[in-house]
């Protein structure tokens, strides 16, 4: 699978951060945008939709599990992946019961990281190219179930 096609967002109010991150990604040839809170995310999202975000919790304004929630209900394509460092056990669960695909604590291995990218990449093309071929076959409540199951419905 070529990296290059995949949207990453990285959304971390660690600017230092984030920027360094971002261009680590670069150089493993993602097409990388950077944002540094929740409200940025939202609005980067209404204007070009990443297939995976990297998304902290613990920002100043809008905190990221409340990004998470409004993603998962308005963008359930997007992927997210929680990347944190002050998440708790109990805050994993709830990332993953609202629909993030993974959770991941800082600091963490860019190669880990990357895997965790182009496997979520993965599964979102599966499942949007699955629906794809339910709905071309006229199995219209087939194609909605699938994308029904991934958006966490």
């Amino acid at each position: 699978m070529k990296s290059k096609n995949i949207k990453v967002l990285l959304v971390d109010d660690e600017e230092a951060f984030v920027n360094t991150l971002a261009n680590r990604l670069k150089m493993r040839d993602l097409k990388v945008e950077t944002v540094y809170d929740g409200e940025q995310a939202l609005s980067a999202v209404e204007d070009k939709e990443p297939d995976v975000m990297i998304l902290d919790l613990k920002m100043p304004g809008l905190h990221g599990m409340e990004v998470l929630r409004k993603i998962r209900k308005a963008y359930p394509n997007i992927q997210v992946i929680v990347l944190t460092g002050h998440g708790t056990e109990k805050d994993e669960e709830e990332a993953k019961r609202l629909g993030g695909f993974d959770f991941l604590k800082k600091p963490t291995d860019i190669e880990t990281l990357l895997g965790k990218i182009k496997v979520a990449y993965k599964e979102k093309l599966e499942k949007t190219l699955s629906a794809i071929a339910f709905a071309e076959a006229g199995e219209f409540d087939t194609a909605r179930e699938i994308m029904d199951e991934e958006n966490g419905n």
